[in-house]
């Protein structure tokens, strides 16, 4: 790697890619290309010049870190040449997510995973990071028994297309959907939120079930968990507990609206949950900007990670 780090976004026009375009100039990253489809190359983004991800490009090695922002198919195969160029690639789709020996990294929660690549660090979905930021110092303290989440999220979770057809959508047409892949019993969505979970906070049997539903809101996930613990855990000292934790904001009533453009996940409505007996069950509520926080933020945050283990060696 460079004395500085050369960046290379890829999927840089799409909803995703413009936020991590902003984020990154924001944190001084100045060393930025961006890479898209043949359609988009020769465009401008955000003052950035689009080149075509063709694998040719990608192999050159002239990027250290390649933030891919594409969907699985791309990502399959277009990432092994970035790696094979000699770059690092934090991916944001599902190819790499759930395969051995690929770390799948939140920051708050697991740093250390994302120093252990063979090129490749996978960058979960945009309602796993959210809650396993809750989850953590939750489990730190009293252990985690059983997870249970429903989840209300944007449309831009579906790419600029379906905010597209939102924003020319008559109100009278709003209406929760579920546009995931169906097998019969849970869309993928949901068993991804499960695995996913289990493999970023190394809890390989842990009871999680979730629902997950698409709402008519342009921007910001909300998910509403209930939590059974191992050791009793009051509200009060689960409140504390997340008031202190990194990324977490407390917030009264927690909502996409007031989370789209923030880079912490809200978190509120913190109560006991009383269909448990006694101090083992809580219920909460969050949301948080599936396009910083939960996308491109969390992988910026790897990319911190990597560039401050070179600096320190």
């Amino acid at each position: 790697m460079a004395s500085y780090p050369r960046i290379g976004v890829v999927g840089g026009t799409g909803a995703v890619g413009t936020v991590t375009l902003g984020l990154l100039r924001d944190r001084g990253y100045e060393h930025v290309r961006v890479f898209a489809s043949a359609r988009s190359a020769g465009t401008e983004v955000h003052g950035y010049l689009v080149e075509e991800a063709t694998t040719e490009a990608l192999e050159r090695g002239d990027i250290d870190i390649f933030l891919f922002s594409v969907g699985t198919g791309a990502s399959l195969a277009l990432v092994p040449h970035a790696v094979a160029g000699g770059a690092i690639v934090v991916d944001k789709s599902s190819a790499y997510r759930l395969e051995p020996g690929i770390p799948l990294v939140v920051p708050e929660v697991n740093p250390n995973r994302a120093l252990e690549h063979n090129g490749i660090i996978a960058n979960p979905n945009c309602c796993t990071i959210p809650l396993t930021c809750v989850l953590k110092p939750l489990h730190d303290r009293a252990g985690l028994k059983r997870v249970r989440v429903a989840t209300y999220q944007s449309v831009s979770g579906a790419g600029a297309k379906a905010m597209d057809k939102l924003a020319h959508e008559a109100s009278k047409d709003h209406d929760l959907r579920m546009d995931w892949e169906f097998d019969g019993v849970e869309f993928d969505e949901e068993s991804k939120l499960r695995e996913e979970t289990r493999k970023i906070m190394e809890l390989p049997n842990l009871a999680i079930q979730a629902t997950c539903v698409r709402v008519p809101v342009m921007v910001g996930h909300a998910e509403t968990v209930w939590i059974e613990t191992e050791e009793p855990l009051s509200a009060a000292d689960a409140t504390s507990i997340l008031g202190a934790a990194p990324s977490i904001r407390l917030d009264e009533f927690p909502s996409p609206g007031k989370a789209a453009g923030e880079d912490e996940v809200l978190v509120g409505r913190i109560r006991q949950d009383t269909t448990v007996e006694g101090n083992y069950g809580l219920t909460l509520h969050l949301a948080s900007d599936n396009l910083r926080k939960g996308a491109a933020l969390n992988a910026i945050q790897i990319a911190d990670l990597l560039v401050s283990a070179l600096a320190s060696r």
